[in-house]
């Protein structure tokens, strides 16, 4: 699945100075070689409660829209870093940052949005909908739990990564890193593949179809106020 790539991570620090987040519809990183590795702070969501350009909890199913956009490029970076790594077989600052990065996203940004499709998402589908967006509803709920779990298998390695010093991976405390990252970083990736295709395509528009403006309101503030915003 991790393609190997044709720079360092380093290379990627002029990248992102825009503030438009990629559609999911554009490349996966993986598919673009050329594609620099690490992504600037200022790019990367920081897992800070902070309103994104462009977006507004007045209008809650295109923040979770966008919501899927920053998934898919700290899965992107993911990637990346596990290609740096392989091609190195050695810990720097720019993977140092990378790991740091994935972490932040994945611990406090991603569960806020997990609990979203949970709490106002699901629920009006559940009520309301036909059998088939019941059904992608409980497999939905069932996968957020295998991608938890993943993703406490993934943050110890990258732990790990993120407090290494300088280095070749071949000493007694670090040989062992890429071989417990490189399965837990691929099947995180994967398990989120057809999950935020069937978000996306199917989920996210019927509910928005059930739920009435002033219900979308009352979500979007509740959304909000988890991450200590107000609207």
């Amino acid at each position: 699945m991790i393609r190997n790539v044709g720079q360092g991570l380093a290379g990627v620090l002029a990248l992102h100075q825009t503030a438009h987040i990629r559609a999911l519809s554009a490349p996966r990183a993986r598919d673009n070689p050329h594609m620099p590795l690490i992504q600037p702070k200022s790019a990367m969501s920081s897992g800070t409660p902070t309103l994104q350009p462009g977006s507004s909890y007045a209008q809650p199913f295109e923040l979770l829209g966008a919501c899927h956009e920053r998934v898919q490029r700290s899965l992107d970076l993911l990637e990346r870093l596990l290609a740096h790594l392989q091609e190195q077989q050695a810990c720097d600052e720019a993977a140092r940052s990378a790991a740091r990065d994935v972490l932040r996203y994945f611990d406090v940004a991603a569960p806020l949005h997990h609990q979203d499709e949970e709490l106002h998402v699901f629920p009006v589908l559940e009520a309301g909908g036909d059998a088939a967006q019941k059904q992608a509803c409980a497999e939905l709920r069932a996968q957020h739990v295998q991608i938890s779990a993943a993703w406490q298998a993934l943050r110890r390695p990258l732990h790990e990564l993120a407090a290494l010093p300088d280095g070749p991976l071949n000493g007694p405390l670090d040989s062992h890193l890429l071989q417990d990252l490189t399965p837990a970083a691929t099947l995180f990736v994967r398990l989120h593949d057809a999950h935020l295709r069937t978000e996306d395509g199917l989920v996210f528009p019927a509910a928005a179809a059930l739920l009435a403006e002033p219900a979308q309101t009352e979500m979007g503030r509740e959304m909000a106020a988890r991450r200590g915003l107000a609207i």
